[in-house]
């Protein structure tokens, strides 16, 4: 099942200076730079553009994969290390944050993905990061400005602001859309079952992106020891970073029992 999840839908083919996947027939088409040339402590522009936009389902979002573990985006946010979902609004002024000591060639994989977890389009880059002040190429602007903080992005939804200052991403979501986010969370509890950890993974996340807070809390539960236990599953380091994580997203959607976890797990 992950393997079909992960499967491309379409090729990818170089054009002159940048990556693209090809597509026909009106899909759409994904276009990154084929190669992204940066130095460590400081922030390489990243723009991925998908069109057209009118071909691209609702609720579709870009994954990332292969970046450095340490390296960060300035939207979207953290799947996994290395592994960023990013909303299609946030694309155009995306940037990669290199801290210090990140050095190294790394593929970057760029997928376009539907919210039923169908891959749209898909393309790759190649980041090359030197030590700092060691960049042979200086054609690529560096951004000096201290790292920007990620932000928590859903495809397609706005965001709006709690009281505390916090971003809220609690929607009202549509009854087909809810029931869809349902079904993924119903396939993921199986593939948990199963104990194929990674494939629900990729389920809950897709639901949690969807807005739906079940998702997000299924997702932070398999990262979460107590929970993990509780499910009876092994073999599964847990994650307390991540799980908190997802738990503070779950919140952010309407979850009334993930501030409770969150406590559980700061005093762990």
């Amino acid at each position: 099942m992950l393997a079909l999840l992960l499967l491309a839908a379409h090729g990818s083919a170089l054009a002159p200076g940048r990556a693209h996947a090809q597509a026909s027939g009106g899909q759409p088409v994904i276009t990154v730079p084929s190669a992204i040339s940066a130095e460590a402590a400081s922030q390489a522009a990243f723009p991925i553009r998908v069109a057209p936009v009118d071909a691209v389902p609702r609720n579709s979002f870009v994954r990332v994969r292969g970046l450095p573990p340490t390296a960060a985006l300035t939207e979207g946010y953290s799947i996994a290390p290395g592994s960023w979902a990013v909303s299609l609004a946030a694309l155009p002024e995306l940037k990669i944050t290199l801290p210090a000591g990140t050095t190294g060639r790394s593929e970057i994989l760029v997928t376009l993905v539907a919210i039923d977890g169908s891959v749209l389009a898909e393309t790759k880059a190649m980041l090359a990061v030197s030590p700092a002040g060691q960049r042979s190429d200086r054609g690529l602007a560096r951004d000096a400005a201290p790292p920007a903080a990620a932000t928590i992005l859903r495809a397609g939804v706005g965001e709006g602001t709690e009281r505390s200052g916090q971003p809220s991403l609690a929607q009202p979501m549509a009854t087909q859309d809810r029931e869809r986010a349902l079904r993924l969370v119903k396939r993921g509890d199986e593939q948990l079952a199963e104990g194929n950890v990674a494939a629900a993974r990729l389920f809950y996340e897709r639901a949690a992106d969807a807005g739906l807070a079940q998702g997000a809390m299924a997702l932070a539960g398999t990262f979460d020891a107590e929970e993990l236990t509780r499910l009876g599953v092994r073999g599964i380091p847990p994650d307390a970073k991540e799980a908190r994580r997802w738990y503070e997203r779950a919140h952010q959607l309407g979850a009334s029992d993930a501030e409770e976890r969150m406590r559980r797990i700061g005093t762990n």
